[in-house]
């Protein structure tokens, strides 16, 4: 299948041990949420210490935005060559397994387990021991919704 129309939200933490070949899969939950693609983008978080897998139909989405700039504005060009760098485009095998970078692995400091983090309209890729524990914390999640006003 090819990249389609994202139909839902990707919610929810699952944690996968990387294989011998540093592979981990995509749930095939998500995997149905994002259009079943038959390639995601990773890139490193701007902020935090972790890997933002974002679906074709995210990426296409900010890409459409930037193709309305001039094509030889020299900030943008900058600015999409810092980005297409530190970035890649991953073909899901058959099981729907990934092989990041060992640049971006060392980055987000995953060497034996991924904890993958959904954030709505993509998925953050997190060395476990980074996170919190596995609670919900009432004031942050307050606060969340009211910074996005839901």
């Amino acid at each position: 299948m090819s990249a389609g129309t994202q139909s839902g939200v990707l919610v929810g933490r699952c944690d996968y041990n990387l294989d011998p070949k540093h592979r981990f899969t995509i749930p095939s939950s998500w995997r149905a949420v994002m259009g079943s693609p038959d390639y995601v983008y990773v890139m490193p978080d701007a902020r935090e210490k972790c890997l933002n897998l974002i679906p074709p139909v995210e990426m296409e989405a900010r890409l459409a935005k930037l193709r309305e700039r001039a094509l030889f504005d020299p900030s943008l060009a900058k600015a999409l060559q810092t980005i297409g760098s530190v970035s890649e485009q991953l073909v899901l095998d058959v099981q729907g397994r990934i092989r990041v970078s060992d640049k971006l692995l060392r980055f987000a400091n995953l060497t034996t387990t991924v904890a993958m983090v959904g954030s709505v309209r993509m998925v953050k890729l997190w060395n476990p021991a980074a996170l919190k524990p596995d609670v919900v914390d009432q004031a942050e999640l307050g606060s969340a919704l009211e910074s996005v006003g839901f």
